[in-house]
């Protein structure tokens, strides 16, 4: 039995090891590309001597805007993950905790299903339409609010979870101890839910970080982000793969920061969806 057993864990390793090379590989291929060459990358090299010619122009050429990019990147990132976050918390609190009709909460949460099954591309020219009235095309607060619009959905579904398992009795307690509402909100209900909001902002944040049609319509030159910036190394007669791979290394490096940072919280968030 007990050699059955070893059979099945080795099995189950080896499945698990296969899928993490798969999903790691591309990853991996784009931060060796980052090292190599122009003419290593394309004879298609496997061993080579590593240079960081690629990052020195994309970091220093007086040429790349990468480092523009990569500001309006994270004050995009968090300023919509912000807002996002306020939002949706209110509004999971507000549906959950504040006695609405089934009807409203099964109306809203089923047309924000709906919103976030629409490819944003869909909206971008409505959006610069409306942007560009308002005198908010090619500015910060345009393409805040248009990155905050697009994860509004998947971030009222995920705090809606996080509050509705949050135990009644404590909302309860401290309505009969003379809480108002705010209070229980910030005092009760959010130190509870904190691997909920973990989880929501990061993905909020990788969403917005990565958004690249809504950005193309909304942005030009001093606005654009970093998948706009990656794109620019795509010309119509040529195309600057290694200068492409580091800028796409380099992009990657916020999401890692925060996921070291705040994995537990993140794995708590995403796995247990409740309150023990």
């Amino acid at each position: 039995m007990s050699e059955r057993l070893r059979s099945a864990d080795l099995l189950r390793h080896a499945v698990l090891f296969t899928f993490a090379v798969i999903v790691l590989f591309p990853f991996l291929w784009i931060v060796m590309a980052a090292f190599k060459t122009q003419i290593d990358l394309l004879m298609g090299r496997f061993f080579f001597q590593p240079n960081l010619t690629g990052f020195v122009d994309v970091i220093f050429d007086k040429t790349s805007d990468f480092g523009r990019n990569f500001m309006n990147s994270m004050i995009v990132g968090i300023g919509s993950t912000i807002l996002v976050l306020v939002v949706a918390t209110l509004a999971a609190f507000s549906l959950y905790r504040l006695q609405w009709p089934g009807w409203v909460l099964h109306s809203l949460l089923g047309w924000s299903v709906i919103f976030h099954m629409v490819p944003p591309i869909t909206l971008a020219g409505a959006w610069y339409t409306m942007m560009r009235s308002v005198g908010l095309d090619n500015t910060y607060t345009g393409l805040i609010l248009a990155h905050a619009t697009l994860n509004l959905p998947m971030a009222l579904w995920m705090m809606g979870v996080f509050i509705r398992d949050v135990p009644k009795e404590l909302v309860e307690a401290a309505q009969i101890d003379g809480a108002n509402v705010p209070n229980i909100l910030w005092n009760v209900v959010l130190p509870i839910v904190r691997p909920g909001i973990a989880a929501t902002s990061i993905l909020a944040f990788v969403f917005s970080w990565n958004e690249f049609p809504v950005a193309l319509v909304l942005t030009q030159r001093q606005t654009a982000t970093v998948p706009l910036g990656i794109g620019k190394y795509a010309q119509e007669n040529t195309i600057a793969f290694t200068e492409m791979a580091a800028a796409s290394t380099l992009s990657i490096v916020p999401a890692l920061i925060l996921l070291v940072f705040a994995q537990k919280l993140i794995v708590r968030g995403l796995v247990s969806g409740a309150v023990k």
